[in-house]
């Protein structure tokens, strides 16, 4: 046994050193670490063998051959949640949601900061639920998470009369509403058909008659999407989420420019991610620092929206009533936004995160310039 046991630990310690780095995971849609610098300085500093520690984690060998067998005997022994993922009915997998701190609330004020900065810019706030609070009766029996609702109600007294705050949380608990899927059961974001309602009660408070569904083609691109919540939570054996677009039946027609790409397109989705494991990145080529997209519109409305990727599934109705729209994401712009603003002449701004993100996010520090 001892014998075996060596051999097994060894083998291990072999196989890892001749198996080739990989830098990025299709599996888990993320950059890898790579082997760190050694210095006596960061050796000395804990620096080094904590970034050492991390590289070995994600070059493991077969890594995901162990965390498939993690996986199976999760529902061996009948588990119910990993890394903070409910394993929840009709194979939804559900994100917790935390209580918030100190961070919520100095997102709150950051947009507050930003309307002081630029009172003459319509603002405009959409908080979107995730599918924990949208689909609560698909958790486990005895599963926690945190009232998005009593959150959302918070930000909205926060920010008061300046910001117009988008009000569709009843449309999601609509009984009827919900049996369309409004979000994917594998990752954390909405379906378009999510993303639709949305854009619905957000353009009426914008003083636009929004499109009817009639109005669109909509075609299934993918049958096989598994997401980020089949990642992280290792929930092999799953069945796959299917992505919807929806093809205006109207004419309309747009250029798409992204900041550090030198092509630009005029399609609001890149077909090349279906065959890839991200495959939300179909929506507007995934995340970027700054998209512009033009329209064939002609309303010399132009609005500028600071976003997480929750807007990726959604701008593609919101565009069709704008001349022009302008795509932040803070996570990798560090411009000076009211620059940018003044250079556009922008006089129309949206919000919009996911109150997940929107209560942890700590880019938007970068509005205090």
């Amino acid at each position: 046994l001892i014998a075996l046991f060596i051999f097994f630990i060894g083998g291990i310690g072999i196989w890892n050193v001749m198996t080739e780095d990989m830098s990025f995971s299709e599996q888990e849609n993320r950059v890898l670490a790579q082997m760190p610098k050694f210095t006596m300085k960061r050796f000395l500093s804990g620096d080094f063998t904590d970034e050492f520690e991390e590289y070995m984690t994600d070059q493991f060998t077969a890594k995901n051959f162990w965390l498939a067998l993690g996986s199976v005997t999760d529902k061996l022994i009948l588990k119910k949640e990993h890394d903070g993922v409910y394993f929840g009915k009709d194979e939804f997998l559900l994100e917790r949601y935390e209580k918030p701190g100190e961070q919520l609330q100095k997102n709150i004020e950051s947009i507050l900061y930003f309307t002081r900065k630029v009172p003459e810019v319509k603002t405009y706030s959409l908080i979107a639920p995730t599918s924990v609070e949208v689909y609560h009766e698909k958790l486990p029996l005895f599963a926690q998470s945190y009232s998005q609702q009593q959150v959302l109600t918070h930000v909205e007294q926060q920010l008061g009369r300046t910001v117009i705050s988008i009000q569709f949380e009843d449309v999601f608990t609509n009984r009827n509403k919900k049996r369309e899927q409004l979000y994917f059961r594998t990752d954390h974001h909405w379906t378009m058909s999510g993303a639709y309602e949305a854009y619905v009660e957000t353009v009426k408070s914008m003083g636009i008659t929004p499109y009817l569904k009639k109005d669109f083609q909509v075609e299934t691109v993918s049958s096989n999407f598994l997401g980020t919540l089949y990642s992280k939570a290792n929930a092999f054996g799953i069945t796959p989420d299917y992505i919807e677009v929806f093809m205006p039946n109207f004419p309309i027609s747009y250029h798409v420019t992204y900041e550090n790409v030198t092509d630009s397109s005029d399609s609001l989705y890149e077909y090349s991610y279906l065959n890839k494991k991200d495959k939300y990145s179909f929506f507007l080529n995934g995340n970027h620092s700054l998209v512009k997209i033009q329209t064939s519109v002609k309303n010399n409305r132009k609005l500028l929206v600071i976003k997480d990727s929750y807007a990726h599934a959604f701008i593609p109705f919101l565009v069709n009533h704008f001349e022009e729209i302008h795509m932040v994401d803070l996570r990798y712009y560090h411009d000076n936004v009211y620059t940018y603003i003044e250079n556009y002449d922008l006089k129309e701004a949206l919000f919009l995160y996911n109150v997940a993100n929107f209560s942890t996010d700590k880019n938007m520090v970068w509005l205090h310039q």
